[in-house]
């Protein structure tokens, strides 16, 4: 499959080096030679220097008749344009970064209708429900949803006084529909086993039914840990933007500082009781004054990833480390450093949006994919197709590699936790954890 990417920034290089992995024939097409350099020294992809948005570099045979179109460069008009042009030069499917907020609120069906964008990236957007996701449920240091909300995944840091560690799998109660499916541990990833228990620091993943899921997790919450009634957010971008009036809608106090004025007045229209403060989040006296001591959580959302890193280790400090803190990164290669010094939750804007191309580029029945530990590892929901070698096989018979775990399914309108004994059939919707290098070997299986 070739697959073309227009734009040759930093989500168009994390694309292209997710589905070089992946063994696609990739394309990276920037009218900037700089921001090419990376890429060829890097990456085993073809870079072409051109104009992703003209007529003669559709017309170009490595481009003309590919199977998808990528275009993420930092114009959203060059974007749709980039993407007509594609379908009128036999290019099958198109994504486009889209990162006008209005666009995507007033106009998204209008843009896949009438501009042939198949798949619509706003990667701030996909930060801002994605932290709204985690901070609404408890303990969470990343949730999704799979299967149209049927299945929940629920990742968490073991604490050194849970009730859970050092208990051998066979011998953990765990509630009924929820499964223990990936441990990572010194940057490993652990399928575990029976003999297998957790261990303080242990990065563990849990998978199962939304309900039981939610009890679950409210169980691990630490005795000492407050509800979410306050959050301070630094940085009124888009991606703050978003977010403060999500929270704000389910009654969480928001506060949210930036020092441009017409983003704080941007934000303040979209807010009912949440307050918009024009003020240097660096500022240890403004933070101070505006109650950073009584925050439960600190996000901080500037585009500025060292400055995001400042500020949530300021805001430990001056809470005496009782908020938590969330930190939105532009580069995926800081996300693991981050959590070595003490930040609670680093998301990668990246990382979210390339796995959503990622799922689209697989397609032969893959539904979606999340991105783990850095893509270290995935979880990936797929479609069992007919003819596939999983399918009407008992799974404990059925060869899929050490690296992969069937860790749940939804047949018709149920969904279940599978055991060795499981027979799936075309049409159920599996979610799956792989180790990220095994994944086109691992996906065969499903198809």
């Amino acid at each position: 499959m070739r697959i073309v990417i227009v734009g040759a920034g930093q989500l168009g290089y994390s694309i292209a080096e997710l589905l070089s992995r992946e063994r696609f024939e990739v394309v990276v097409v920037d009218h900037d030679e700089s921001q090419l350099e990376a890429v060829k020294n890097t990456l085993d992809v073809l870079a072409v220097t051109a104009n992703g948005a003209s007529p003669i570099t559709m017309n170009d045979p490595d481009i003309k008749g590919a199977d998808i179109l990528i275009a993420v460069t930092s114009s959203d008009e060059v974007n749709m344009v980039a993407c007509i042009l594609a379908k009128k030069h036999e290019i099958q499917h198109t994504i486009a970064r889209i990162r006008d907020m209005q666009f995507m609120s007033e106009a998204k069906e209008y843009l896949k209708e009438n501009f042939d964008i198949d798949l619509m990236l706003n990667p701030e957007l996909i930060t801002a429900s994605e932290i709204n996701r985690i901070l609404m449920t408890p303990a969470a240091l990343d949730v999704e949803d799979f299967a149209h909300g049927k299945i929940r995944l629920f990742e968490t840091k073991v604490h050194r006084k849970s009730s859970l560690i050092r208990v051998p799998f066979k011998d953990l109660r765990l509630p009924p529909g929820v499964l223990a499916g990936m441990i990572f541990r010194d940057h490993r990833m652990i399928i575990p086993h029976g003999d297998d228990c957790l261990l303080p620091h242990d990065n563990a993943y849990f998978i199962g039914i939304p309900e039981e899921i939610e009890k679950f997790s409210k169980s691990l919450v630490q005795r000492d840990a407050r509800k979410l009634h306050r959050v301070l957010i630094i940085g009124a971008g888009r991606a703050g933007r978003a977010l403060a009036p999500m929270l704000d809608a389910q009654g969480v106090q928001v506060k949210i500082i930036d020092k441009d004025r017409e983003r704080c007045r941007m934000v303040a229209e979209f807010l009912e009781n949440g307050i918009s403060i024009c003020g240097d989040g660096t500022d240890i006296d403004l933070l101070t004054e505006e109650g950073i001591s009584d925050a439960d959580v600190v996000v901080c959302l500037t585009e500025d990833d060292k400055l995001n890193l400042m500020l949530a280790l300021l805001a430990r400090h001056l809470s005496g480390n009782k908020c938590r803190t969330v930190v939105r990164v532009s580069r995926s290669e800081y996300v693991e450093l981050m959590e070595k010094v003490g930040v609670d939750i680093v998301l990668s804007a990246r990382l979210l949006s390339a796995a959503e191309v990622l799922a689209f580029a697989r397609r032969g029945g893959v539904v979606a994919v999340s991105l783990l530990e850095g893509a270290k590892a995935e979880a990936v929901e797929v479609i069992v197709q007919p003819g596939a070698p999983v399918a009407g096989k008992k799974l404990m018979e059925a060869n899929l590699p050490r690296e992969c775990l069937v860790c749940a399914y939804v047949r018709g309108e149920e969904a279940m936790i599978p055991n060795g004994h499981t027979v799936l059939q075309p049409g159920d919707r599996a979610i799956l954890f792989i180790q990220t290098k095994f994944a086109p070997e691992v996906m065969k299986y499903f198809k």
